[in-house]
């Protein structure tokens, strides 16, 4: 069994460690610290801490004006909560600006649990991507997100990375390559397998594990799976989505949110313009979340390493 580590728990590590090589860092919180784990960063350094209040837009604001007088500053809350009632300061006063606004989002996803359909944000990656300028980062588990938050602290301009509630299985290595833009092969499918059993399937964050959970059941069907983890949804690494596409003719993408305007729309978009093959999108088919616990709902919502297998068996036959 791998290892279960929260991501949001690696995010809080990672702050502390990057504000003692970086004063010019600042946390900003929406009186969820604890939850996101920002908590860590106010302990570590209080004066360089701001706790906002329930109060995200204004959050939004400070942090673009932080940012503008020479700080990077990153912002934190839910997900829900960091993209849907601050949008608007988002896009005009971080985006349009280019301000140098890091906005992590914890709580991403159905997997948030028995809080319900209300803080459960399944339309945050369609919100934010569609922002000019807007870098979109969703590592998949604990070993990953410390290093996108040091490689957002690196980008020069505003970046929204997505994280989770429970702990996710550890399928990263410290040493493993990670470039923002650039997805990574976590599993290839072999290229001496006939085509008509090849399969490729692009995954991110909780959904990653579960993506090389069903190659590993593929495999008992004779089906060879590449399992491609897209850790950046935008920019989006095109030329991996196209080789994929050619090396296999048959894409399934696997993502924990809506399937309008997630991951899924975005790969199909590179995909009917450059090469286009059957593509299935495992992902929330138009419907809000509800509360349960998190396996119930993964399972209720068809977000599950058998869904994928199911949805890669589809996409074979329709080559």
């Amino acid at each position: 069994m791998p290892e279960m580590k929260c991501t949001r728990e690696a995010c809080g590590s990672a702050l502390v460690e990057l504000g003692k090589t970086n004063p010019n860092v600042v946390v900003l919180s929406a009186d969820l610290a604890g939850s996101t784990k920002a908590s860590d960063f106010q302990k570590a350094f209080p004066d360089r801490f701001f706790n906002m209040g329930i109060a995200e837009a204004n959050m939004m604001n400070t942090a673009a004006g932080l940012a503008l007088s020479g700080k990077i500053a990153f912002a934190t809350t839910f997900a829900i909560f960091a993209t849907g009632r601050p949008w608007e300061q988002i896009r005009n006063t971080i985006a349009y600006t280019k301000a140098n606004v890091k906005i992590i989002a914890t709580h991403g996803g159905v997997a948030v649990g028995p809080d319900g359909a209300s803080h459960q944000g399944i339309e945050d990656l369609a919100l934010m991507r569609i922002i000019p300028g807007m870098t979109v980062i969703v590592p998949c588990d604990a070993v990953e997100t410390p290093k996108a938050i040091f490689a957002a602290a690196q980008i020069k301009g505003p970046v929204y990375i997505r994280l989770s509630r429970p702990k996710l299985a550890v399928v990263t290595n410290q040493i493993d390559y990670f470039k923002v833009g650039e997805a990574n092969v976590l599993r290839e499918g072999g290229d001496i397998t006939p085509p008509e059993s090849r399969a490729g399937i692009i995954a991110c964050g909780i959904m990653v594990a579960k993506a090389l959970e069903a190659a590993e059941l593929l495999k008992a069907q004779g089906i060879n799976a590449t399992v491609v983890n897209l850790h950046t949804i935008k920019p989006l690494d095109n030329d991996k989505i196209i080789s994929l596409a050619k090396k296999t003719g048959a894409i399934v993408t696997a993502e924990e949110h809506l399937i309008a305007g997630g991951m899924g729309s975005a790969v199909s978009e590179v995909l009917s313009r450059n090469y286009p093959v059957p593509i299935e999108m495992v992902g929330i088919n138009d419907q809000f979340g509800q509360s349960g616990e998190s396996d119930e709902l993964l399972k209720y919502y068809h977000l599950t390493a058998k869904d994928i297998v199911e949805a890669v068996n589809k996409a074979i036959k329709r080559k």
